[in-house]
């Protein structure tokens, strides 16, 4: 299945401009400081604007996953973006017969590889306004994915032991 959202070089400046020149400064995210030097997930579960995710995270059994080497790059949607889904919605994921779902929406926010707010900015540049890329559940990310939904990244390039973090506001879902 191939997903993807268009990165426009418009928004790029305003997603990503502010984020870029944190290169490796301890960021906070959530109340709390996000440590270079800490995984994905022993970061994720500090942050408390990432409870959802992190539910999420465990329901799906992805772990393991995320606190293995990568490097993995995660668009991480936060509570509110949960919150902002249709009601009952984050409950119904979060059931052991959703797993299956619940594990392809999660994947379609991971990309492999380390990219930070530089090289998408780069991607886009040299994309003529646009990018995509393979995510782990084999979608493609762009900025508008293609049900229409669309996500700005809060705070860019969050960095992890093992990969980077760009907080976005919505929950992107794979068609």
């Amino acid at each position: 299945m191939k997903i993807s959202r268009k990165l426009a070089s418009v928004s790029l400046a305003v997603m990503l401009g502010l984020g870029a020149a944190s290169s490796f400064a301890q960021v906070m995210v959530g109340g709390a400081s996000m440590l270079a030097s800490k995984d994905i997930i022993d970061n994720a579960v500090n942050s408390k604007d990432h409870t959802t995710l992190v539910a999420a995270v465990k329901a799906a059994g992805l772990v393991d996953t995320l606190k293995s080497a990568g490097p993995f790059t995660v668009f991480a949607p936060s509570n509110a973006a949960f919150a902002a889904l249709p009601a009952g919605t984050v409950d119904t994921l979060l059931k052991p017969e959703n797993k299956g779902m619940l594990t392809g929406i999660l994947t379609y926010h991971v990309v492999p590889g380390r990219v930070d707010a530089a090289a998408l900015t780069k991607m886009i540049m040299d994309g003529q306004g646009s990018t995509s890329f393979k995510t782990v559940a084999g979608g493609k990310v762009m900025i508008t994915d293609e049900k229409g939904g669309t996500s700005i990244v809060t705070i860019a390039d969050v960095y992890q032991s093992n990969g980077v973090i760009h907080v976005v506001d919505k929950v992107l879902l794979p068609k």
